[in-house]
């Protein structure tokens, strides 16, 4: 991730430029008339990636792991896990086939799933070194970024801004398609940080967050402003399949109740927060199936 994220995860959240085409979830008309929810009453089944922090993984510790725990819990229901590593036919082979009900984490707007309320909105990040010369930065045109090296995951969002302000041509570039069983493209560019191998790295606000936090010694996440398309800024919400209005009502109902405890769950993982009514919301049509924000 918009897991980005969002991806994405992403969820994020990605974009269309990753050349993947969507497939649609959503029935013909004449089906979408009689249609009942699909959604299985007995339990709550949860689209997850295994190994993907942090967002989810198998060992329950990723904040979208949490937020499922909370929904579960105000749903009185035991909570089920589909695995599957997010990427190219993620949604169609998990949510589309009716082997689970909800992702966690989807960028609102996006036309591959229906979505409910946002549950929070961050933004992408710069994540550089306490005290360091870029520490504070929170531009991407701030004439302290020229000649510095540095960090970002490709053809996410900020790729159109250092492409526009001529900071790629010594910038490092990092994976965004992997397998996150095998790879993390995001640690790795955290660690380069660390090392000195880059002078900052720009992130999915969510993982650049939780990496600035778990480093030791600790980083600094500095949400990034923006005011051109594309934008850092995303709302992210609970995906479902299309046509089911109760499903969704009945989230909608479990994110105004746990807000603050689903809020205290993304506080805790270093996740920077942006008032949900103040990001206008975005439409992210044509968004592939990779869709977590990175």
């Amino acid at each position: 991730m918009p897991k980005t994220p969002a991806w994405g995860r992403n969820r994020l959240f990605l974009r269309a430029a990753l050349g993947f085409c969507a497939l649609t979830l959503q029935p013909v008309a004449a089906r979408a008339q009689t249609m009942p929810d699909l959604v299985t009453r007995d339990r709550l089944r949860v689209c997850a990636d295994p190994a993907n922090m942090p967002f989810s993984d198998k060992a329950g510790e990723g904040f979208e792991n949490k937020i499922a725990e909370i929904v579960a819990d105000e749903l009185k229901r035991p909570l089920h896990y589909y695995w599957m590593p997010e990427g190219p036919g993620f949604v169609r082979n998990t949510l589309g086939a009716d082997l689970c009900d909800l992702i966690v984490g989807y960028a609102s707007g996006s036309d591959i799933v229906d979505h409910t309320n946002p549950y929070y909105a961050s933004t992408y990040v710069l994540v550089t070194k306490k005290g360091g010369p870029l520490d504070g930065v929170d531009r991407l045109e701030d004439p302290r970024l020229k000649g510095h090296r540095l960090g970002f995951i490709a053809a996410t969002p900020p790729t159109d801004h250092l492409l526009r302000l001529g900071l790629v041509a010594n910038a490092k570039i990092y994976d965004l398609l992997v397998d996150h069983r095998y790879s993390s493209p995001s640690r790795d560019a955290v660690r380069d940080l660390q090392s000195g191998a880059t002078d900052a790295v720009i992130l999915w606000g969510p993982i650049g967050g939780y990496y600035a936090k778990q480093a030791s010694p600790p980083l600094t996440a500095t949400p990034l402003i923006e005011t051109t398309r594309p934008t850092f800024v995303f709302r992210i919400s609970f995906g479902l399949r299309r046509n089911e209005p109760d499903w969704k009502h009945e989230l909608n109902a479990v994110i105004a109740k746990r807000q603050k405890d689903i809020d205290a769950v993304l506080e805790s993982y270093g996740v920077p927060l942006l008032p949900i009514q103040a990001v206008a919301p975005e439409r992210h049509g044509g968004m592939g199936e990779a869709e977590e924000i990175q």
